[in-house]
């Protein structure tokens, strides 16, 4: 199942990339602006390390479902290629 968090922080956008750690089986994340390590927890992204330590990025309500259950819901949705 996949999460979806919010990149944005101090009015600032961060982008986020994988670090190539993990902790407890989970990858842990990184902003490639101040280098910040993220954490998942139950609420969103924590700061483990750097500038944001003990920060929070808010994780963003999505759901998991296929596309032609999706394009039943919202037909007017298209995909990028």
């Amino acid at each position: 199942m996949a999460a979806v968090y919010s990149r944005e922080i101090d009015g600032r956008q961060l982008t986020l990339v994988p670090s190539g750690w993990t902790y407890k089986s989970t990858f842990v994340l990184y902003d490639k602006e101040t280098g910040t390590l993220w954490y998942p927890y139950g609420k969103g992204l924590m700061g483990i390390q750097g500038e944001y330590f003990k920060r929070w990025l808010a994780k963003v309500p999505s759901e998991d479902t296929k596309w032609k259950d999706w394009k039943k819901r919202h037909p007017n949705s298209r995909i990028l290629h």
